[in-house]
């Protein structure tokens, strides 16, 4: 199981996608007393990964020793960052510190369409100069990729990149419309496009020797398998049933893009509101409605969530952009 803690709400950029509309630091976010406890109770639900992130979570001025308690309590903690604030010191206390891997930024192969979607002139270099400080301090990196129309035609590029710089993995983030990336949200992929690039992903994926892992779309469980590719992944969506997400002020969520409290940390421990929320109770029946109700890959996809909720305003709903539609006699058709 892996969980994702916004450890922060304050940025150095500004992104145009971002669903925490990052910047300015919230004003009652989790201090060190609290986030170690959390941690406890992220241990003690039984969760393995523990995912870093923010807004940026190297500015978090107690963030090596949060990774510090994290490795004693079992946990396997890695990094969600744009990269540009890890220097060869920050990537040696990051070493250190026992954080086992970095998730770094990077949009574009072209910078200047990078900097102009993280809104900061130098982004890009900053996050290659991150990757580079990762490497040579021996922590395993893997690059993030946010997918929207104007990089449809550049994602295999991106992946060339990141395997010419050394990641492990490239894994695209599919955008979906929340916080401010309900701002942009006429730039999300739509039904044949969408189908098409995960087509050319696991294509992609027989041709480099990278894990590359189409995040928020997971129709591509359906495609891996009608293609034939391998993949060490069992599900799609596992917002509410193996991964949830804590907001800088204690906020449970399903996952980052599904902005709905399921309760608060600082109001009742986090291992009660992981095993008895309804909302997570609800998400894990998969009991859904539309075309994701009688799909047949629904237990393998399960459609994304966030993207249900805000286009039908039901977290249960179909999701809108899957090409794949199966009737009750079965059958493939696009809507």
């Amino acid at each position: 199981m892996i969980i994702s803690w916004n450890t922060t709400n304050a940025c150095n950029l500004f992104c145009q996608h971002c669903y925490r509309d990052a910047g300015v630091k919230a004003t009652d976010e989790l201090n060190t007393k609290e986030g170690l406890a959390l941690i406890d109770e992220i241990a003690r639900a039984g969760f393995k990964i523990m995912i870093f992130s923010g807004g940026e979570p190297l500015l978090r001025e107690d963030i090596f020793h949060l990774v510090e308690h994290a490795v004693k309590r079992g946990l396997r903690p890695v990094f969600g960052t744009n990269g540009m604030l890890i220097d060869q010191t920050v990537a040696e206390k990051l070493k250190k510190s026992g954080a086992a891997a970095m998730g770094i930024s990077l949009d574009s192969a072209d910078p200047a369409r990078h900097d102009r979607f993280r809104g900061f002139e130098g982004a890009w270099q900053g996050a290659v100069d991150g990757m580079e400080a990762c490497r040579r301090a021996g922590i395993p990196f893997q690059v993030h990729t946010t997918v929207v129309d104007w990089n449809y035609d550049e994602i295999e590029a991106i992946t060339d990149f990141s395997v010419k710089v050394g990641a492990m993995a490239h894994h695209l983030f599919f955008l979906v419309p929340a916080g401010r990336g309900a701002d942009i949200e006429s730039e999300s992929l739509r039904t044949e496009r969408y189908e098409k690039l995960l087509e050319r992903i696991m294509k992609k994926q027989g041709q480099v020797n990278i894990e590359l892992k189409p995040t928020c779309a997971p129709q591509f469980m359906r495609i891996a398998r009608e293609m034939g590719v391998r993949t060490r992944f069992s599900r799609g969506c596992l917002a509410g049933t193996a991964y949830c997400i804590i907001s800088p002020v204690g906020n449970v969520q399903p996952c980052a893009y599904l902005n709905i409290s399921a309760g608060n940390v600082r109001e009742k421990p986090f291992s009660e509101i992981w095993k008895d929320n309804p909302m997570f109770n609800r998400l894990r029946t998969m009991e859904y409605t539309g075309g994701c109700g009688i799909c047949q890959y629904s237990k393998i996809c399960g459609g994304c969530r966030a993207r249900a909720f805000f286009y039908h305003d039901d977290y249960m709903a179909e999701e809108p952009w899957c090409l794949y539609r199966t009737s009750v006699v079965g059958g493939l058709s696009s809507e």
